[in-house]
């Protein structure tokens, strides 16, 4: 079985997630951080959700990490996926409260695409609902650009999502997205 593989950064780890991750994005999808992306109704759904971005690792070859600090705390989860429905794999953010404005989201993101590029995915991008201005501003520090004419996922129109294509890193440093 194939799972995430850990990544570390000067302050973060990327970590598999464990079980008891699931508590603390219950917590996330049952709050405002969460209006902006499609919520699990359900602790069902959620589990379906959580698992599959677990499972995506054996399956795929990519998925879910979570974000911790190097002492251990959980601060939210940085993720390389592809649904059935994604026309391109995407890579995706969140924080959980109280961890704004400290750059975890941008160094875990950087981590996850310089992993990305490393393993050879030609094309990345990130969904981002129009609207939300934070994770625009995010995809705009790590150097991504709005691509009109990319495919949506299946279901989406352009009221709810854009498109934001990462270019491929050419030396895996932080520096290439600057």
């Amino acid at each position: 079985m194939r799972t995430a593989p850990v990544l570390s950064t000067a302050r973060l780890r990327l970590r598999p997630h464990v079980l008891d991750d699931m508590a603390a994005l219950e917590a996330f999808y049952a709050s405002d951080r969460a209006a902006f992306m499609g919520r699990p109704k359900t602790r069902t759904q959620l589990w379906y959700g959580f698992a599959s971005e677990v499972g995506s690792w054996d399956l795929m070859g990519h998925g879910a990490w979570a974000i911790t600090t190097q002492d251990g705390a959980l601060v939210g989860q940085v993720a390389i996926t592809q649904p059935p429905h994604f026309p391109e794999r995407e890579l995706g953010w969140l924080l959980f409260e109280g961890h704004d404005g400290k750059g975890y989201a941008t160094e875990a993101a950087l981590a996850a695409l310089r992993w990305g590029w490393q393993a050879g995915f030609a094309t990345l991008v990130s969904y981002i609902t129009p609207e939300n201005a934070r994770s625009v501003a995010l995809a705009r520090r790590l150097g991504a650009v709005h691509d009109p004419d990319a495919a949506l996922p299946e279901g989406d129109g352009p009221e709810d999502t854009v498109v934001w294509r990462h270019a491929p890193d050419t030396d895996g440093s932080p520096e290439a997205y600057a």
